[in-house]
């Protein structure tokens, strides 16, 4: 497992979730992400550089938006989390959020 990082809406998010078994679903995707960083969809376009995760849940699709930082060698060093949400507009948020 490699180190990692999160962001204040990531944080956020996390916390403010009430329901559990969501919660741990969102804790098992960090597991995931940690254990294998490239399991994730790669971003392109204006946000090039972030991979997003994506949770179900009630048939509502949850996202996870993280960044990979990367050694000289190509392998992954650390994960930085920066978003969780749902799926609605949630692209547009980050952007926002970089602004």
């Amino acid at each position: 497992m490699i180190p990692f990082f999160h962001r204040p809406p990531f944080e956020r998010y996390i916390k403010k979730l009430v329901e559990k078994p969501l919660k741990n679903l969102f804790q098992e995707a960090v597991m995931d992400i940690l254990t294998n960083p490239y399991c994730g969809q790669i971003k392109v376009g204006d946000l090039q550089g972030f991979w997003g995760y994506d949770i179900q849940y009630k048939g509502i699709n949850y996202e996870i938006a993280y960044v990979i930082i990367e050694n000289d060698d190509g392998s992954p060093q650390s994960v930085v989390f920066y978003m969780a949400g749902t799926r609605e507009n949630f692209w547009n948020e980050i952007k926002r959020y970089l602004r």
